[in-house]
């Protein structure tokens, strides 16, 4: 298996058998929950779109696998959600097979997908890989792979030695799996890891990597094993880990 960044989503090109795109956390219609708080800015669906097909021209995958919260606004879905999301699917499905693995804002996605896209709440394997958004526990299957999940939008912020700190920048969290979250009948030899993907959508926020493991955001946050964790940046940099990033479990 062969994992590339793409700095320039960021996203995740996973190569096994199939290469598969990962892009988590569109959050396509943010703009209209934005102007419900106040806030006015005109909608970036369209270069937001343009970006994934720009991943998707870069590296040519075999499938696009769009990691949860492809839609942003919650129970409802917007007026924007309804006038975009068709036209900005079917720009991806003309160039690559899409897959959608469903996220907590992603409540009547299914109107908008054609028949085999949704996978399960509980994620899918693809390859020998697990995949879904991170707001569910997973299905059983998916322990002893690695595991693929959004939903939580790290970031990591870089401190110099007189303390200042760089923006917070998108950043991917690689690790173990903890001793306690290890299924009952878990199979000899078997290793799950986990893979903690960025937000795409560059309005969406994040939580620091320092902060993560106390996050409750999600099952498989309280999941990560603090002593075998790495960060990477959006390119695939190395930058350590989450204690040296942040001694005192800080930002």
């Amino acid at each position: 298996m062969h994992l590339h960044f793409i700095e320039n989503g960021p996203a995740l090109l996973v190569e096994q058998d199939r290469r598969v795109l990962v892009v988590a956390d569109l959050h396509m219609g943010i703009e209209s929950g934005l102007e419900r708080h106040g806030v006015h800015i005109t909608s970036r669906s369209a270069s937001r779109t343009d970006r994934v097909i720009a991943c998707i021209e870069e590296t040519q995958p075999d499938l696009l696998l769009l990691l949860g919260d492809v839609k942003h606004n919650v129970p409802v879905t917007s007026r924007q959600e309804y006038r975009e999301l068709p036209g900005v699917l079917d720009a991806f499905r003309d160039r690559v097979p899409l897959a959608v693995a469903p996220g907590n804002h992603d409540g009547g996605i299914g109107r908008f997908l054609d028949p085999g896209e949704l996978l399960p709440p509980g994620g899918a394997l693809i390859d020998g890989v697990g995949y879904l958004h991170g707001h569910t526990r997973p299905d059983p299957e998916l322990f002893g792979h690695l595991i693929v999940l959004g939903h939580h939008h790290p970031v990591v912020s870089l401190v110099d030695t007189v303390g200042c700190a760089a923006r917070a920048r998108p950043a991917y969290l690689y690790s173990g799996l903890a001793a306690s979250c290890l299924p009952e009948e878990n199979p000899p030899g078997s290793r799950t890891r986990l893979l903690f993907v960025p937000a795409f959508n560059e309005f969406a926020g994040g939580i620091d990597i320092g902060r993560l493991s106390e996050s409750n955001l999600g099952p498989l946050s309280r999941c990560i094993d603090k002593k075998s964790a790495e960060v990477f940046l959006a390119d695939g940099t190395y930058v350590g880990s989450p204690a040296t990033l942040c001694p005192e479990g800080g930002g």
